[in-house]
């Protein structure tokens, strides 16, 4: 009379029974509990886990973004990968008045966001050196003889060729923007240069070479070219959410109707070289003009582009304010003051009888001088003496009507117009002599402060000339700081502040001044702003091309974690279908095991089973 019961219901009963005497289940109910726990359990954990990783993974890289262009930078020293087919290339040559230089750059595919600018570096060479040739002299000597200019030029470009992966040149563009030399030749010798190169390149070379892929730019130009080139490489044209990064509030030109905008404060540039001085900063506000007069100066120094890759969006759209000042470098201040200290102390001597300076006894005493420094100055066959009386104080107060300001307000060196800045919410990079002033001597170049500045050029200036020299001859000085350097020092300095707390307005108080002479150990040209600027375009043609495929880094990583989201959805809604089906199953079977009960039940109180009626 025994029986054996074997369910079939596996998983739902997990049902296993043997006799009425009864074996113990294999497994019980409670265990059957367990065990659902422990699948819900598993699944949690695996939810949990996935989640963990997208978020590492992907969440890492989002909050780690604004660091990404300083990583970068450091990888920018790394050999350029010639055989990855997906780095595209460009070359630029900056034609100067003393040479003719070529800058190749590359830049990997657009990443397919709007938002974000290519990622243009220089190219480095299989020794990491970067890409740049040099050949003199400049390419305004051959005004007379234009037909010379691409024979000139070829050997830039067949350096660049060697480097450029062959398959390339085609859609590599090729840009020859000239400069200052050529800026003083007369038009109809401008142009005949220009067609030399036009005509002649094209023939020899394959490099995307159109005709405006060669031109005369203006010092605004290069100043704004300039002006891009540092600002992208601080990732000052990236998009933050960081509560940390300085904003400021802009009034986008040409959107006057609308919102302001907030976006990353941008930084100035200052930049005094031997000849002249140069400053570059975004006006984030509208202008306002004291006069028609100055409105009309304003158009010629204020410029106003898009650097994004859609002209109708306007979150890359920058006024920036460009003026250059000949006559204001390092050098042609010394000497338009030697040229007036000459003049007006021969005038002196002839109207008092004097010869203070015409002789090595009787020198002129000169405060922009270390103290007892003695220099010479010669002018039409005569000779002028000095010697250093050293005084900080006194230089700066003659040099002062150097600056030829004027009462108009909003004007900084010359009378020219400057938008005001904000002082609290403004950050400027000094260049050039604004380092050397500040490092080569004085060993204090970074952030600039006017209390110890004033205080380490004076006590340089106060200093004698033989403890100077002895100095400089036991190595105390920067490596390439030499005798014309100490001997101009004092000048410079008092040169340099009065440029920038008189000429510019700083505040002595300033402190977001930094002078440098690299950013991220390497010269920024403002070739690399100009290249920037001029594919601009190149992204919303790969967005275009792409149409949204998802090729893109960006948007890929999205994707992927939506993907992984949507699949976890579904395998919970997998899941709980399982657990439904199972507790159907489940009282499925107890129904049938309490039937089973009831039949046994009659079989022990000796009643037959109820059986139903056939047919008849």
């Amino acid at each position: 009379n025994s029986r054996i019961s074997i369910s079939c219901l596996l998983p739902a009963s997990w049902h296993f029974s043997i006799s009425p005497v009864g074996c113990p289940r294999v497994l019980n109910t409670t265990l059957r509990q367990i065990v659902v726990i422990g699948i819900l359990a598993a699944a949690v954990s695996l939810l949990y886990y996935s989640l963990v990783v997208i978020r590492n993974k992907y969440g890492r890289a989002y909050r780690d973004k604004r660091f990404h262009r300083y990583l970068a930078r450091v990888t920018d020293t790394e050999a350029t990968d010639t055989n990855n087919p997906n780095l595209n290339y460009g070359i630029v040559v900056d034609c100067g008045s003393s040479g003719s230089r070529i800058f190749v750059y590359c830049w990997p595919r657009h990443n397919g966001n709007p938002h974000d600018l290519l990622d243009i570096k220089q190219m480095r060479d299989k020794t990491r050196k970067p890409v740049v040739m040099k050949i003199k002299p400049g390419i305004s000597e051959f005004a007379s003889s234009p037909e010379k200019v691409s024979d000139y030029i070829s050997p830039l470009l067949s350096f660049a060729a060697e480097h450029v992966p062959r398959a390339k040149h085609k859609e590599t563009p090729l840009y020859i923007l000239c400069t200052a030399g050529m800026r003083i030749l007369p038009e109809s010798q401008q142009k005949a240069i220009l067609e030399d190169l036009l005509t002649d390149i094209p023939v020899h070379f394959d490099f995307l070479f159109s005709d405006s892929h060669a031109e005369v730019i203006s010092g605004k130009q290069e100043g704004v070219y300039a002006w891009i080139g540092i600002n992208f490489v601080l990732g000052r044209f990236e998009h933050t959410d960081d509560e940390d990064e300085a904003i400021v509030e802009v009034h986008v030109p040409g959107s006057e109707n609308k919102e302001s905008i907030f976006r990353k404060r941008t930084v100035g540039i200052l930049d005094m070289g031997g000849v002249s001085t140069q400053i570059a900063y975004e006006v984030p506000k509208t202008v306002s003009f004291a006069s028609s007069q100055q409105e009309e100066v304003a158009k010629n120094l204020l410029a106003e582009f898009n650097l994004g890759c859609d002209a109708h969006q306007t979150e890359h759209v920058y006024r920036v304010y460009v003026a250059t000042f000949l006559g204001f470098g390092g050098n042609a201040a010394r000497q338009r003051y030697e040229d007036s200290l000459f003049t007006s102390t021969v005038l002196k001597n002839r109207l008092l009888g004097k010869q203070t300076g015409m002789t090595a006894d009787s020198p002129y005493l000169d405060p922009c001088l270390p103290l007892d420094a003695q220099d010479e100055i010669q002018q039409n066959g005569q000779m002028m003496y000095l010697r250093g009386t050293g005084d900080f104080n006194l230089c700066r107060e003659i040099i002062q009507p150097f600056m030829n300001k004027t009462n108009e307000t909003q004007t900084s060196l010359n009378g020219v117009y400057q938008p005001a800045v904000h002082f609290q919410n403004s950050e400027f990079y000094g260049f050039s002599e604004f380092y050397y002033c500040t490092e080569d001597v004085l060993r204090m170049g970074g952030d600039y402060n006017a209390a110890k500045f004033t205080k380490a050029a004076k006590d340089y200036c106060a200093t004698k000339w033989s403890v100077l020299r002895e100095r400089f001859d036991h190595g105390l000085y920067a490596s390439h700081a030499d005798l014309h350097r100490l001997k101009y020092q004092c000048f410079k300095s008092a040169w340099m502040y009065e440029v920038f707390h008189s000429g510019f307005s700083f505040p002595v108080s300033y402190s977001n001044l930094k002078t440098a002479l690299q950013v991220y150990d390497k010269e920024v040209q403002w070739t690399l702003g100009a290249i920037l600027y001029r594919t601009r375009f190149l992204p919303l043609r790969d967005i275009q091309q792409e149409n949204f495929r998802g090729n893109h880094s960006h948007w890929r990583s999205f994707s992927f974690v939506y993907n992984h989201y949507l699949f976890f959805v579904c395998f919970l809604i997998v899941l709980l279908s399982i657990l439904l089906y199972l507790l159907r199953l489940r009282r499925i079977h107890r129904r049938m095991v309490h039937n089973s009960s009831s039949t046994s039940l009659w079989i022990e109180e000796g009643l037959p089973p109820q059986k139903m009626a056939g047919p008849l």
